[in-house]
């Protein structure tokens, strides 16, 4: 079940919201159970049999925590447990997404090894990094253990996050699944920031993906124009779709009295490399960071080949999670030789500032190109046709109709990379207080809710329409 579907907007949530407000306000017990349920279903809608799988992974994990608290109430080393939790988890997810990819390639290696074609479990790679979150805030003492199973499913299977994020780590919500305190506020908050996720989702990702499979379902693009055309919109879709998608999780959370951390900050105005990852997907490079940089040693090494050992590891693992294609793996290679070079060299540290954000969006675009590539062939003809290489025209009449027909999602697209709402919003703070005209503010709050009004009513029509809806993430 997508959030960007009419079951969703018009049947599901309602009817969660409904029964947790109203019959369940006064039990946080009941809503807990009431959520978890709701959270099973929303999972095993399309299907069913992958719900034991999620089951399976709340009791392992619970019991862990049980294990790991009870050594530490002992004095005791929990080596063990904690081992068991990361080759538990890491081998469910080994098994659903990567079998198939690794057999496939002992074959093509000339070794004998069986075909075994495994379904993947819609946001595998989410869930399964936050019941791993679990054990280890637990054996760190970062958070208590929860003696609850239902508040350890609650963590890893609520609904908001559940298939695509943020990547919620167990140390952030453990006060707030007992202790949350819902309000009108937050519920209004959850609700705007749900409808612009909405908005980012149906109204722009979804259109630019129109052009971006236009471009690369094509091999090669038939002409420069075109390949930069759907270099461009692929940059832009991948950002609204996910982005869309954290937005509405994020909104959801705070509906429900949950408060979860950001996961993009404007990414596309990134100065650097390095600022980029700080924007970008924050949940999966901070989950990284906390739970295998530092721990491999982070920056404290004594040698700097010591610092890019580290740094490699996490950047073949953050490729590798992505996907069972060599394309992944190679972003992933792609990205640590960029930040490693970074490190060393810094050519435009004295440049302005468009400037830095214009290379870098670049290089950005380039690596993107990679990432949505079918194979590593595919990838290398489009950047190739993005300069010239194998194509037979610079200008093809395909990329004139799609630049004419989508030229206003195009800009609004572009627009909406950077905060130019907020921007205007303290402008005319600022212009209320010096000019002494307090009804600017009002005004502005009620143009902004008339415009989100408006794009409910948008998206709806497309949803309802039957538009084009795809996501990104959800092979994640």
């Amino acid at each position: 079940m997508l959030f960007s579907s009419d079951l969703f907007l018009f049947v599901f949530l309602p009817v969660v919201l409904l029964v947790y407000y109203c019959p369940l306000r006064s039990t946080r017990r009941g809503q807990n159970w009431f959520l978890l349920a709701a959270s099973l279903f929303f999972y095993g809608w399309a299907e069913p049999v992958f719900v034991l799988v999620m089951l399976g992974s709340v009791l392992y994990n619970y019991l862990l925590g049980l294990w790991v608290a009870a050594r530490m109430g002992r004095g005791r080393r929990t080596t063990l447990p904690v081992a068991l939790a990361v080759a538990g988890n890491l081998s469910l997810l080994f098994v659903f997404k990567y079998l198939t990819f690794t057999l496939v390639n002992l074959r093509a290696a000339g070794l004998s090894a069986p075909l075994v074609n495994v379904a993947l479990p819609v946001g595998i790679s989410f869930f399964t990094f936050q019941a791993l979150s679990y054990v280890l805030d637990v054996a760190r003492g970062d958070a208590e253990v929860q003696k609850n199973p239902l508040n350890v499913g609650l963590y890893i299977a609520f609904f908001p996050q559940l298939i695509a994020g943020p990547i919620v780590k167990y140390r952030t919500v453990a006060h707030q699944i007992q202790h949350r305190q819902e309000s009108w506020e937050m519920f209004s908050q959850g609700c705007w920031r749900f409808l612009i996720g909405l908005g980012k989702k149906v109204i722009l990702a979804n259109q630019l993906a129109v052009i971006a499979d236009a471009a690369f379902d094509a091999g090669v693009p038939g002409s420069v124009a075109m390949a930069w055309v759907g270099s461009l919109c692929y940059t832009l879709q991948i950002y609204f779709d996910f982005g869309g998608y954290s937005d509405m999780a994020i909104g959801l959370g705070k509906m429900f009295g949950f408060q979860f951390l950001e996961n993009f900050r404007y990414p596309y105005l990134a100065s650097s490399c390095r600022d980029f990852w700080k924007r970008w997907h924050i949940s999966l490079t901070t989950w990284f960071r906390d739970y295998l940089y530092i721990p491999l040693g982070g920056n404290r090494m004594k040698s700097r080949w010591g610092v890019w050992r580290n740094m490699l590891v996490v950047w073949l693992f953050t490729g590798i999670w992505h996907g069972a294609n060599w394309t992944f793996l190679t972003w992933g290679l792609v990205w640590f030789v960029l930040l490693s070079a970074e490190r060393l060299w810094h050519p435009l540290e004295r440049c302005p500032l468009w400037l830095r954000r214009a290379v870098t969006f670049l290089v950005v675009n380039f690596t993107w190109v990679l990432f949505r590539a079918d194979s590593l062939e595919r990838a290398a003809g489009f950047l190739g046709a993005m300069f010239g290489v194998g194509v037979p025209a610079v200008w093809s009449p395909e990329a004139g109709y799609y630049l004419t027909q989508n030229w206003a999602v195009l800009a609004l697209a572009i627009a909406a990379c950077g905060p130019a709402a907020t921007w205007l919003r303290g402008r005319l703070t600022r212009l209320a207080q010096r000019a002494e005209k307090p009804w600017l503010m009002p005004a502005w709050d009620a143009v902004c809710a008339v415009s989100l009004g408006a794009v409910f009513l948008v998206s709806a029509a497309f949803l309802v329409k039957g538009s084009y809806n795809p996501f990104i993430y959800f092979n994640f």
